[in-house]
């Protein structure tokens, strides 16, 4: 049984029993970044405080192991592919964070000096580096992260906007190709509008791959940048150990994962679902929920949830195919069949898929639906 449907139980037991249901309460998660307001957009990350455990105590959340286990990710290493990162403002311990992470897992150090590990400014140079941000650089170490368990020979650029202004991120796009990664990965979003789209050349590059998170409010107004016909689209899954099933994991639609209609963007033609007349959010989906990472600022080790998850580990997995660059939105439709099929769950929080009147946009079933797009990974023959 999911651990926390174990822990749900066990509250609903307290209560019942006449015993006071606060000491049994779950550690209550809230949005790492804050509304940021017009011409801005949010890092797409939620923790809980109250879960944090230090570095010797370990992590209890789904580690580096769980989602190789789970998503079948071969035991052999793979290219150095660079995979960029675009962010807002500096994470200072981000290196000592990832080596935390790293070595908890067993994967090899990724450095500074090893050549693996860049961070860099908008601009391209070690300094200055913005200002810090808590939310924004538990954010950076929710992408390294990922990246490193999707990939664990992949090289990191992180390239740190002075704002998570649209113009101040399109620019860390820039950079990060410049500076040679293959593909990039975004954790971030705005309410698809005219002002984020007039940026949208940004994340369109000859020979590089660009992924971003589906959002993270369920079923709603598409996000940007994720909603761009160029932009490979990542929801969000809740995973689940199933030993009963040849796969030994069960899958479903994550409650909060991002899918939405475009209003603006023209239907691509390798997008063929019925119901939308223009892009549609998402192409392909991971886990979103209960992920582990090693966040020095919050205290230690953390369970985070986000489709911020997700994008930089389906970006990882990008690099460690080899294809990283040439690979774009469409061939995951071409190859649909290679992805395991997601056909449980919605992402309609309030009312179990009546926003979308049940129907595949936010509702999960067989085939293409619109929270977990073509289904999640199995190895890396999809990608």
């Amino acid at each position: 049984m999911n651990r926390r449907w174990i822990g749900a139980l066990a509250a609903v037991v307290v209560a019942v029993a006449g015993f006071a249901p606060a000491a049994a309460a779950a550690p209550v998660s809230r949005a790492a970044c804050p509304d940021p307001g017009p011409g801005r957009a949010r890092c797409l990350t939620t923790f809980a405080p109250g879960a944090v455990r230090t570095l010797a105590d370990g992590p209890v959340a789904w580690g580096a192991d769980d989602l190789a286990s789970a998503y079948r990710l071969p035991a052999a290493a793979g290219p150095d592919t660079v995979v960029g990162i675009s962010i807002a403002y500096d994470a200072p311990n981000l290196e000592a964070d990832l080596a935390a992470y790293r070595a908890q897992y067993g994967l090899p150090p990724c450095t500074t000096a090893n050549g693996c590990f860049t961070k860099v400014n908008q601009r391209g140079a070690a300094t200055p580096l913005p200002a810090a941000d808590f939310g924004w650089a538990l954010e950076s170490t929710l992408d390294v992260s990922m990246v490193s368990a999707a990939c664990p020979s992949c090289r990191i650029v992180v390239v740190e906007g002075d704002s998570p202004g649209f113009a101040d991120l399109a620019e860390t796009e820039d950079t990060a190709v410049r500076l040679g990664a293959k593909v990039v990965s975004n954790s971030y979003g705005a309410r698809e509008s005219g002002a984020p789209l007039a940026f949208a050349s940004h994340y369109q590059h000859p020979g590089v791959t660009v992924v971003a998170s589906s959002g993270d409010a369920g079923f709603t107004a598409a996000s940007y940048p994720a909603v761009l016909a160029s932009t490979v689209a990542v929801g969000g899954t809740t995973l689940a150990r199933d030993p009963g099933s040849p796969r030994g994991w069960a899958e479903s639609a994550w409650q909060y994962g991002g899918s939405g209609c475009s209003a603006y963007i023209a239907k691509p033609a390798w997008q063929r679902d019925t119901h939308c007349g223009k892009r549609t959010v998402a192409d392909v989906a991971a886990a979103a929920e209960d992920i582990a990472i090693h966040y020095a600022d919050a205290g230690g080790w953390l369970p985070v949830n986000g489709t911020s998850a997700s994008a930089p580990f389906i970006a990882g997995l990008y690099g460690r195919s080899g294809h990283a660059g040439t690979a774009q939105p469409a061939d995951l439709y071409a190859h649909a069949t290679q992805f395991v099929d997601i056909t449980a769950g919605n992402n309609d929080p309030s009312g179990g898929g009546k926003k979308c009147g049940g129907d595949y946009l936010c509702v999960a079933g067989p085939g293409y639906d619109a929270p977990t797009g073509v289904g999640v990974p199995n190895g890396l023959t999809g990608f």
